[in-house]
């Protein structure tokens, strides 16, 4: 069912976390195509520290990929610039992906911080189903 996969990621440990998910998914419905995105933004519109970086992308990237490959996974690495959102629906779009797996800090998914949240972004623009990881936390 979801045989291309797009997996955007920064150097968040939201990102990290989701990894997990992205191989159990991957490996349940034998995923033939398995994309890393990592996206290049300006200093000025920056969510994640470090991420402005040609060097630190490659780096994340090179990173993601051989974790991923070590779980018998084929994996294909993509930088992109712009602003996160709308490459993220961009790229899913030019793959023709099934799904979008990406992790979240949960912030902008409330209605406080919807305005500036990629994940709302990609969910409401995204060209395919999206599935966003949320890890929980104590929301006392």
């Amino acid at each position: 069912m979801f045989k291309t996969i797009l997996f955007p990621i920064d150097s968040s440990r939201e990102s990290r976390e989701a990894a997990d998910v992205v191989v159990q998914v991957a490996q349940i419905h034998q995923c033939k195509s398995l994309t890393l995105l990592s996206v290049v933004e300006d200093s000025e519109s920056s969510h994640s520290p470090g991420m402005s970086s040609h060097e630190a992308i490659v780096e994340l990237l090179d990173t993601a990929k051989g974790l991923l490959e070590a779980q018998g996974l084929v994996v294909q690495t993509l930088e992109r610039s712009g602003k996160p959102g709308f490459v993220i629906c961009d790229v899913a779009d030019e793959l023709q992906a099934d799904l979008i797996i990406m992790g979240c800090r949960g912030v902008g998914l409330t209605e406080e911080g919807v305005s500036d949240s990629v994940a709302n972004r990609v969910i409401n623009l995204a060209p395919c189903p999206v599935l966003i990881v949320l890890q929980y936390r104590d929301w006392e």
